[in-house]
């Protein structure tokens, strides 16, 4: 592919209200392709985003579509664009914990690929008390899905910071990063975390996120934006509701990789 292939990231400031959530998610993505866009993101924890972290629980899906998903295929196929949903709770192999997984749903509505969060967030200063390994099973299968630009590789909020999951992936042109990370983490390593996954990896990456402050009190450092394979940051939503839209160039991403072919000279 030759030509430019937009793509935008939905920030959302998700409710304790599946039902809220999928309609602010309906709207935005009908936003998003109105402005062109072929491929959207959604960010973590999409459909909710509790007063308390076992809320969840009671809105996991099986492999069987559940409201989430049949949303989201639906999405994908009215307005006849790949989507990524962010994440939502799955069904765990334990009872008292869901998977937190990103599915992918092509134009048709079918969904073609599935990532289960690998790495759980573990976080405690101050008032910040974080331990996603209380009510979340961890994944172990890296997973990427083929678009009409080239592979894309699915990742969650806390994986930014194991470079080793993006080497597993191989050669992507995009790296998607749907995340909820807190204001105080985001506020320190967001930015830095992204644009070096990008220039590490020589590939675009999308980054999608909760951004504001919730019902449950907690804040989160938004910033979703669009990174380009030179590191360069294209567009990006400090917090809000909203989205960032931009292109996939295959000649910028070309030129970036002949001009300083680092991934041909690794040795590792």
């Amino acid at each position: 592919m030759t030509q430019p292939f937009k793509i935008a990231a939905i920030q959302m400031v998700s409710t304790p209200e599946v039902e809220q959530n999928l309609e602010s998610a309906a709207r935005l993505v009908g936003q998003a392709a109105a402005q062109g866009a072929q491929l959207v993101l959604l960010p973590e924890y999409w459909p909710i985003l509790g007063r308390h972290e076992r809320d969840k629980l009671g809105h996991a899906e099986t492999d069987a579509p559940g409201p989430i998903q049949s949303c989201m295929a639906q999405l994908a196929r009215q307005h006849g664009v790949w989507l990524i949903g962010g994440t939502l709770p799955m069904v765990a192999s334990s009872a008292d914990k869901v998977l937190n997984t990103s599915l992918v749903f092509d134009p048709q509505g079918q969904r073609v690929a599935r990532y289960d969060k690998i790495h759980l967030f573990n976080f405690s200063r101050g008032e910040d008390n974080f331990d996603e390994a209380r009510t979340i099973e961890h994944g172990s299968q890296v997973a990427t899905f083929e678009a009409p630009f080239g592979r894309v590789g699915l990742s969650v909020c806390y994986d930014l910071r194991f470079p080793e999951l993006y080497r597993a992936m191989g050669d992507c042109a995009l790296i998607v990063m749907p995340a909820a990370f807190t204001y105080t983490t985001g506020q320190a390593h967001w930015e830095l975390l992204l644009r070096a996954r990008a220039i590490e990896n020589q590939c675009y990456v999308l980054a999608s996120a909760q951004g504001g402050l919730h019902v449950n009190g907690r804040r989160t450092w938004g910033h979703s934006m669009l990174v380009d394979p030179w590191g360069e940051v294209v567009a990006v939503l400090p917090e809000g509701e909203g989205l960032v839209i931009g292109d996939i160039d295959p000649h910028r991403l070309q030129y970036v990789r002949e001009s300083l072919p680092a991934l041909r000279h690794r040795k590792l």
